[in-house]
């Protein structure tokens, strides 16, 4: 089991998972980031979600992964 964050940020905000989660995995800490980035994309805000990148990172605030909102989102049509 490992404690993870999920922060988010954009070239002009950053929002930082003060909590974080704990994880069984990488498999299972990406499919938690996959969840987060659809959560906020499904919000009812007027941001352009596309420049943001969902950084995951352990206890040490090192990061594990990166996740572009834009992998999960795919490319506009």
């Amino acid at each position: 089991m490992t404690h993870v964050f999920f922060h988010c940020a954009s070239g002009e905000r950053v929002l930082l998972d003060h909590d974080g989660s704990d994880v069984e995995d990488l498999v299972e800490a990406h499919e938690r980031a996959k969840t987060i980035v659809r959560q906020f994309v499904s919000s009812q805000t007027p941001d352009d979600w596309r420049a943001w990148t969902m950084h995951v990172s352990d206890e040490n605030g090192e990061d594990i992964f990166l996740m572009p909102f834009s992998y999960v989102l795919g490319r506009p049509h």
